[in-house]
């Protein structure tokens, strides 16, 4: 069971867990767990710019019902005074449990999730984007999961488009947990990365040469070479804005299929997908591009409810 704490823990040292860890923690039952509890759980929050957002973000963490030990915040050379930002916002919460990392230049998502995943000092690491946001059972239910199939390396659930002043949608009942097969989905993604926990110790990181499509690559690595992924069938966590043909790196459509049809060639030169797999994936990515461009369109020129699930 989680240690009962009344406030947030300290942070422990980087990289002082053991492996076994993992095992370990996942055999007790956390299905008593209660609020105010601590789970060993590093949240990676990768900022750029941010500093308008990452306020939402740091509190919806802060807010879980189960707490994680602790929040790296890693600012990726922003010099637009959101370093100095995250201090302030490190400063409003117990001391230790926000850990602010600045990285000396802007080099990339991957590489500000990678900085804050060699520095996590748990078995577990979770990712959130600096302008998204949990609800609030995201961390209990997955680690309940975890508790009951410690096989799992990594597990997800669902998200949705909605505004931050809007609450969170109630769970849906049953709950339900999939096991993911060892392959690729051709026609969506069930891994977005705001929805991510995984083992720490996986032998995987974010692939620094790429600022498109970098959490498909990953998420797809560690499937394909046979790893036990789940998830759950809830809306746990928040897109604040459409997540493709919007603003930011996403909203170049056509740069971002184009970062997925060369993850797609890299994954068969690593021998994860076979030849005919990688050329029915292109062909039903081509198919999911095609609809994107029309709900772009018709998002720019009849507006778009701010209330969706995901795709």
């Amino acid at each position: 069971m989680g240690r009962k704490n009344n406030v947030m823990p300290m942070m422990e040292e980087p990289n002082t867990v053991e492996t076994n860890a993992v095992e370990e923690w996942t055999s007790h039952d956390l299905r008593n767990i209660r609020p105010g509890d601590t789970v060993p759980v590093s949240v990676v929050v990768p900022c750029f710019r941010c500093a308008h957002t990452i306020d939402h973000a740091v509190a919806s963490v802060a807010a879980q019902m189960v707490l994680p030990a602790e929040v790296l915040l890693v600012d990726d050379g922003s010099n637009d005074g959101t370093l100095e930002r995250l201090s302030e916002v490190a400063r409003n919460y117990p001391p230790g449990w926000v850990k602010v990392i600045a990285m000396p230049r802007n080099s990339g998502p991957s590489a500000a999730r990678n900085r804050g995943w060699e520095q996590a000092s748990q078995p577990w690491v979770a990712f959130l984007d600096a302008d998204d946001s949990w609800h609030p059972q995201k961390l209990k239910l997955q680690m309940e999961v975890l508790a009951d199939d410690p096989q799992i390396a990594l597990i997800a659930h669902e998200m949705n488009v909605q505004t931050r002043a809007t609450p969170a949608p109630p769970l849906r009942y049953p709950l339900q947990v999939r096991v993911l097969p060892n392959r690729l989905l051709m026609f969506r993604s069930p891994l977005p990365t705001a929805s991510i926990v995984l083992r720490r110790d996986l032998p995987f990181r974010f692939d620094e040469t790429r600022w498109r499509a970098e959490d498909f690559m990953l998420w797809a690595q560690i499937l394909l070479s046979g790893y036990r992924c789940a998830r759950l069938n809830q809306v746990l966590a928040s897109w604040h804005k459409p997540p493709f043909g919007a603003s930011g790196l996403s909203g170049d459509l056509a740069a971002m299929y184009e970062a997925a049809v060369d993850v797609r060639k890299t994954l068969h030169q690593q021998g994860l997908l076979s030849w005919w797999q990688w050329q029915l994936a292109d062909a039903m990515s081509l198919v999911r591009y095609a609809r994107r461009r029309v709900i772009t369109y018709a998002r720019q020129h009849e507006g778009w409810p701010m209330v969706r699930r995901s795709a």
